[in-house]
């Protein structure tokens, strides 16, 4: 059944947030929403078609994955060890090592408390210590999402705690095989690569890594 479709008003994206401005500092001008009709509201993610004027002055009817956000958590273990999840995922047939993730229970929720939540739920592990990562934009061309990622230490074991739809083994391993797999293309997920290559580089600026 088609599902009856959504009006967001102009100027502002279906989550209530203002459209971000294109090269606004610059002079080049702004992307304006003129109209925005939803066509799909999901357990994760909702659908829009926005009707969009480009900062050339072009109007387009773009696909929007519209997402609360996630935050993703590079877990030290020990000294020279990290955890990831091998964890099954259909929509790339199989299963694949990610680092330990997840979404934000609604927008604006604190990230770090997001990334304290999915590090027990998929782990079983506390942290005393998270030092954030930036964040990262993981498709710009059709949807909002934004992953807020972090180091943590001090790891301390807790209770694991999957959702049904999770099913993941967790794997403990020294952190240059995982930056080898990286490299290799053995792991393949985007946000585990950047949250890697981050790790890496603020355990250098840090003096912990080669």
């Amino acid at each position: 059944m088609r599902q009856r479709a959504g009006r967001h008003p102009a100027g502002a994206s279906p989550s209530g947030r203002p459209i971000l401005p294109t090269e606004a500092t610059t002079g080049r001008g702004e992307g304006r929403l003129i109209q925005s009709r939803t066509v799909h509201r999901g357990r994760v993610v909702e659908i829009t078609v926005d009707r969009v004027e480009l900062p050339n002055g072009h109007r387009v009817d773009l696909d929007m994955v519209r997402h609360p956000g996630a935050s993703a958590v590079v877990p030290f273990i020990s000294e020279t060890e990290i955890l990831l999840v091998r964890q099954y995922r259909w929509a790339v047939g199989g299963f694949i090592y990610e680092i330990p993730a997840g979404k934000l229970d609604h927008r604006g929720e604190d990230p770090l408390a997001c990334a304290r939540r999915e590090l027990l739920e998929e782990v079983g592990q506390h942290a005393t210590d998270f030092q954030p990562l930036g964040s990262i934009v993981t498709a710009p061309g059709f949807t909002d999402e934004v992953i807020h990622l972090f180091l943590a230490t001090g790891l301390e074991e807790g209770r694991q705690n999957l959702e049904e739809d999770e099913v993941l083994e967790i794997v403990r391993m020294p952190f240059d095989q995982a930056m080898d797999w990286a490299l290799s293309g053995r792991i393949r997920d985007a946000k585990t690569l950047c949250g890697l290559f981050r790790a890496h580089l603020f355990r250098q600026q840090r003096g912990e890594a080669g």
